[in-house]
């Protein structure tokens, strides 16, 4: 029974079991956490790095468990990164935000990003890079808010895609969902 409650990967040498959970009625997914896995984001980080293109000048990530991937590519390649926030803090000024409804949080929300974030992307060539992408209803969402803050989307990366297989994103991996 093993075999139904898990569904497992192997990526850059790591193994995992990620839990099989229900979505919907009758829908699985492979859960993919990546938060307080050091061990993945180390050895997966250097070959997601040597995909993206090399004028990347900036890297963008959806508020999220993959937090730990945005900051370990910037470690190690150099490259800036911003986080789009998923919620407006008291902090920011004057943000500027775009709209998704993202599968995981299963309600309208808005992506949100400082107005001090803007001149480091303006101008400037990113990649939009996140953990898992599925419908792909955040990664549109910031495809919106990079243009929106004047910069110029040159990849889109994630650790895998989910459900139907994207030629647009680089991905090391892919996850099915189970019906």
């Amino acid at each position: 029974m093993e075999h139904e409650d898990f569904y497992p990967i192997e990526l850059c040498g790591v193994k995992r079991r990620f839990p099989l959970v229900e979505v919907a009625p009758g829908v699985k997914v492979a859960l993919f956490n990546l938060l307080g896995d050091t061990e993945i984001v180390k050895a997966i980080t250097p070959e997601l790095a040597s995909l993206l293109p090399q004028d990347v000048e900036v890297i963008a990530h959806p508020e999220g468990k993959g937090i730990p991937l945005a900051y370990e590519l910037s470690v190690q390649t150099g490259i800036p990164y911003i986080v789009a926030r998923k919620d407006k803090k008291p902090y920011m000024l004057n943000p500027i935000s775009v709209d998704v409804k993202s599968i995981t949080a299963g309600k309208p929300q808005q992506l949100w990003l400082d107005s001090r974030d803007i001149p480091r992307i303006n101008g400037k060539k990113v990649a939009i890079v996140d953990d898992v992408i599925s419908t792909g209803s955040t990664l549109t969402a910031m495809e919106q808010l990079v243009a929106k803050a004047g910069g110029i989307l040159v990849a889109k990366a994630a650790i895998f895609t989910e459900g139907d297989k994207r030629e647009d994103v680089i991905a090391l991996g892919h996850l099915p969902i189970l019906s």
